[in-house]
């Protein structure tokens, strides 16, 4: 029985009830006061009993659990990209039947760092003299050169190719083929799916010129971009993982090998089973307005470097019949670069499934933003009536009263014309909205969420079989619409406003932005970009003056969480802060930060880009390029890279704690100084220290799938230099060095004995 307050109540006589509502009921006050404490205890209860088994207890009992089953303890993985040790302790026991094995390392691997993994056993790939009574035909010490999909994958972590011996240890990831080598592949970059996008469609500039015109990007920016695998997750825990279960680049040869596979067996009528274009196809391609995407056996996997027009059918002869039949061609697709042309030159649009990579939740994407959500624009806190909502897609209809826009500009010109405080702008499709121009209007106390996420429709209570969207209810994943255009905000108001702290505040959460943000001259309060991309090249945020203006937007705090954006210009202004947390910024222009009026807050931040600021307050960053600092008697730099103009000249920043390359040059020359060391060879110390102790970016073009991600052979000064043994920078919340620490700590005991694991890093 649940001890709520009605179940309570009514179990008092009818003859109580009658005489306490005669009264007022104040029998019932006291029985709901009484219920409150006693649905506090059933919970509590409840939980007590939850907390018995690992699948269900709370979050603090996992150690206890843990202690109970000997299973040693790890650094823990907190955050927003948090590993819980849940899965890890509930699988020991499975772990411990199994030691030795290598599916428990794969899956050892991603309960202990959260990372992908595969697991080769090196030996198994020695080229030997096969013993006659143990022959293994799967393994010729010879490559057969006719199979080209073993070959696309020789060197790589599904390499079935026989190696010679290699003598190095495979331990620092040098060597991989001997006896006692066993090799974790990771891959650090994560899948993320976009589903009905709009397809980017470009002009041909092939050289030599193509016969084709144009052709299509997935990428709704017009970016040659490598596709990825969306992983199927796997069912059991002795299971080695295959290419379809991992976040892998697409290939190919893979793709074009199935796809022709396909079109054989139609011809030949018998039963084919997918891999990548199964269930849940790697990608799928929707020409025009159509319902029903491109069927697999009319892709053609091929290069269209040189946008070549493909055939439009290709003959297969039959193996029942021996007569050829034509197996029709719709599009062509390169997954490597992320293009596709149509072999019908009329079809002018397209929409696509597909899945790109990146390493965090960093950005716009098609990840959970739920948490992301400002509380003051949530359901919980107020009444639907007291929230403004509105919609925007190019496909979903509305169900009731509420009003859903086919164009941004028209939901913002809605928020311009009322006076709604509390105001949202919910983006419901991964489309693109090209030609937007916003100017957006921020009146005196207003506040305004334009956010990518779903507005449910939600069943009414009162009504059968109706449903209804209330406003405040957002589902903030799967989403990522692309802005093309300027975004303007004008905080205008009365000479008599401009002093008090009561301007708009607004905030921009999940969207793609191809062109810039623009703050005008006003009064605003407060701008917050979280989770989002502001194209690098379009000049991120500019709220600067070509002449001082000091009086406005005086009380301004621009806010940038866990986004990208390009180059900020605070200019000629007064403003009050700019804060910036887990994000990329740069990499427009050779300035990435200009504020000399204005204070500059930066956490857990890759800069590309120069830096000029009033002050600066700077923990756990990476500055790419130099920092000009007016006021270095205020605020501090900790644990940061600070490059120098040269080994002899100190940055012109304020005090810097344990940044990097300052600290290694010190503590050598410290080491150096107490060995005798002449100035000749200090200077040669330092010269050697700052050429070396510098980033290392797998790469800095916007657009790649490694964007702003630390090299593996970046320096550990760097790469483990934060206050807490992460690495600088953006991605500091993903912890990488406590994910690998955690997990060799964890592999030798599930190793066999003699046998030594060593860790690749796919991506």
């Amino acid at each position: 029985m649940s001890f709520t307050e009605k179940n309570i109540y009514e179990l008092l006589p009818a003859y109580y009830r009658a005489k306490d509502a005669e009264q007022g009921r104040p029998l019932q006050a006291l029985i709901n006061i009484i219920a409150e404490r006693a649905v506090a205890l059933e919970n509590n209860i409840e939980q007590l009993y939850d907390n018995w088994f690992i699948e269900t207890c709370e979050d603090w009992v996992i150690p206890y659990i843990a202690d109970l089953l000997g299973v040693q303890n790890f650094t823990p993985i907190k955050g927003s990209s948090a590993v819980s040790q849940r899965g890890f302790v509930a699988n020991t026991l499975a772990y411990r039947r199994r030691k030795g094995i290598a599916p428990v390392l794969e899956q050892l691997a991603n309960d202990i760092s959260g990372w992908n993994a595969h697991v080769a056993e090196f030996f198994q790939l020695l080229a030997t003299t096969q013993y006659m009574n143990h022959i293994r035909l799967d393994h010729p010490a010879t490559a057969d050169l006719r199979l080209m999909n073993k070959l696309d994958l020789l060197g790589s972590s599904f390499d079935t190719i026989a190696h010679a011996a290699d003598v190095r240890h495979v331990s620092n990831g040098r060597g991989k083929y001997n006896i006692p080598n066993i090799g974790l592949f990771i891959w650090r970059i994560q899948s993320y799916k976009v589903m009905m996008a709009d397809a980017r469609m470009l002009p041909c500039l092939a050289s030599p010129p193509s016969t084709n015109s144009f052709y299509f990007t997935f990428n709704p920016l017009g970016y040659d971009t490598q596709l990825f695998n969306n992983p199927n997750t796997e069912t059991a825990i002795i299971h080695i993982s295959e290419e379809i279960n991992l976040p892998v680049l697409l290939r190919s040869r893979a793709l074009y090998d199935e796809l022709d596979a396909r079109r054989r067996a139609i011809v030949d009528g018998v039963t084919f089973t997918p891999v990548f274009f199964g269930d849940a196809p790697v990608f799928q391609i929707y020409a025009n307005e159509n319902t029903l995407p491109v069927p697999p056996q009319e892709i053609l996997i091929c290069d269209l470097e040189k946008c070549c027009i493909p055939p439009k059918s290709i003959s297969y002869q039959s193996a029942n019949t021996g007569l050829k039949q034509s197996m029709p061609i719709s599009v062509a697709v390169d997954p490597v670069k992320g293009r596709f042309v149509f072999t019908d030159p009329s079809i002018t649009k397209a929409r696509v499934n597909y899945s790109y990579g990146f390493s965090a939740d960093v950005g716009s994407g098609s990840y959970d933003r739920q948490d992301a959500i400002p509380e003051n624009f949530r359901f919980s806190n107020h009444s639907p009536k007291d929230i403004w909502q509105v919609g925007v897609s190019k496909t979903i209809k509305s169900i009731g009263s509420e009003k859903i826009y086919t164009t941004i500009a028209q939901a913002v010109n809605d928020w311009n014309n009322g006076t709604q405080r509390l105001g949202i702008i919910s983006i419901m499709d991964s489309k693109t909205y090209d030609n937007e121009v916003l100017n957006i209007q921020m009146g005196k106390n207003r506040q305004l969420l334009i956010i990518s996420a779903d507005w449910p429709a939600i069943p009414d209570e009162n009504i059968a079989g109706v449903s209804l969207r209330i406003p405040g209810i957002l589902s903030a994943n799967r989403l990522q619409p692309l802005i093309a255009g300027n975004i303007s905000i004008d905080p205008a108001l009365s000479p008599s406003d401009f002093e008090t702290q009561q301007g708009g505040q607004i905030t921009l959460n999940g969207l793609l932005i191809s062109g810039k943000i623009k703050i005008t001259e006003g009064n605003l309060q407060s701008l917050n970009i979280s989770n989002c991309s502001l194209v690098p090249a379009s000049n991120g945020v500019d709220a600067g003056f070509d002449t001082t203006n000091v009086r406005s937007n005086q009380w301004l705090k621009i806010n940038i969480q866990k986004s990208i954006c390009g180059p900020v210009n605070l200019n000629n202004t007064e403003f009050e802060l700019l804060s910036i947390d887990d994000s990329i910024i740069g990499n427009g222009s050779d300035y990435a930060l200009l504020s000399m009026n204005a204070a500059l807050q930066l956490n857990r931040t890759t800069v590309f880009g120069k830096v000029i600021s009033k002050t600066i307050s700077a923990d756990n960053c990476i500055f790419n390029d130099l920092i000009k600092i007016e006021r270095k008697q205020t605020g501090c730099i900790r644990f940061s890279f600070v490059p120098f103009v040269d080994p002899n000249t100190l940055p012109e920043t304020p005090r810097r704690f344990r940044c990097q390359p300052e600290l290694e040059i010190n503590t050598q020359v410290a080491i150096a100084k107490k060995d005798g060391a002449s100035p000749a060879e200090l200077s040669k110390i330092r010269k050697q220290i700052f050429q070396s102790v510098v980033p290392a970016f797998v790469s800095t073009n916007y657009g790649h799938y490694a964007y702003a991600q630390l090299s593996t052979n970046c320096p550990s000064q760097i790469s483990a230099g934060a206050d807490d043994g992460a690495e600088m920078g953006a991605f500091h919340l993903l912890m990488q060095p406590q994910r690998k620490a955690n997990l060799l700590t964890a592999l030798d005991e599930y190793l066999r004995v003699g046998l030594e694991s060593g860790l690749f890093y796919v991506t």
